[in-house]
């Protein structure tokens, strides 16, 4: 019996190689993309384009009004840390791009979708080693949200949990690229930058860390920047 999986895709490279794991896994995908009032749509495009690469049931965009009760940099017209931090202190304190929670409204919102179509995984492209220290993708919050999901659910209560997959989490993103390149996703096709320009700025947190994956893991990346790090090798 195939099993059904849902995969959260935001468009950026993370949720790509989840992704490509449960397709790897040989679950039935079916995908779900939040537009949740980012001040940019380009990663919303770009979830559009990765869900057409594969072979899913159905892609599900769901709308939330994140700016009516979120503060968060990404959601308010207000100027875009760039250069914040260093690689070596990125992720030592949290950053004005966390959404407050953020991964807990797109679990739970996955969990009722998973449990309507009777599926027995989420996937979750969530990362807790090169990544910006937010609060919701540590091990230990993953930790909490299952057991919570199998309290709150009529398939955890039968004993069937619905498993929520974070084959990511303790990959560097060396490792996470090398894994996408291994399983032939569409690296090309996902975005990383927090602005939604046409080239990637190349100086905010989530570009320097996608830049120094692509580095350590000995792939080029296929994005172009708007300027790249002095450390950067092209």
């Amino acid at each position: 019996m195939v099993k059904k999986a849902i995969c959260l895709i935001s468009g950026g490279l993370d949720s790509c190689v989840a992704s490509w794991i449960a397709k790897d896994k040989g679950f039935q995908i079916y995908a779900l993309t939040f537009s949740y009032e980012q001040l940019h749509t380009k990663e919303l495009q770009c979830a559009q384009d990765i869900a057409k690469q594969l072979p899913i049931q159905e892609h599900v965009v769901i709308p939330i009004p994140f700016q009516k009760f979120c503060k968060s940099s990404l959601l308010q017209n207000s100027e875009m840390p760039l250069e914040a931090n260093t690689l070596d202190t990125i992720g030592s304190v949290i950053p004005s791009t966390y959404v407050p929670a953020r991964n807990t409204i797109f679990l739970s919102i996955a969990l009722g979708y998973a449990e309507s179509i009777d599926a027995h995984s989420i996937f979750i492209g969530a990362n807790a080693v090169d990544y910006s220290g937010y609060p919701d993708c540590r091990p230990h919050y993953f930790s909490a949200f299952q057991k919570m999901a199998d309290l709150a659910t009529k398939r955890g209560i039968q004993g069937r949990s619905i498993e929520i997959e974070t084959p990511l989490l303790h990959m560097s993103k060396a490792m996470i690229i090398q894994t996408g390149v291994k399983l032939q996703a569409p690296l090309a096709k996902t975005w990383s930058c927090y602005q939604g320009n046409t080239y990637a700025c190349g100086r905010c947190d989530s570009c320097l860390l996608r830049l120094k994956g692509f580095q350590d893991a000995g792939v080029h990346d296929p994005l172009t920047y708007q300027e790249y790090p002095v450390w950067y090798t092209q």
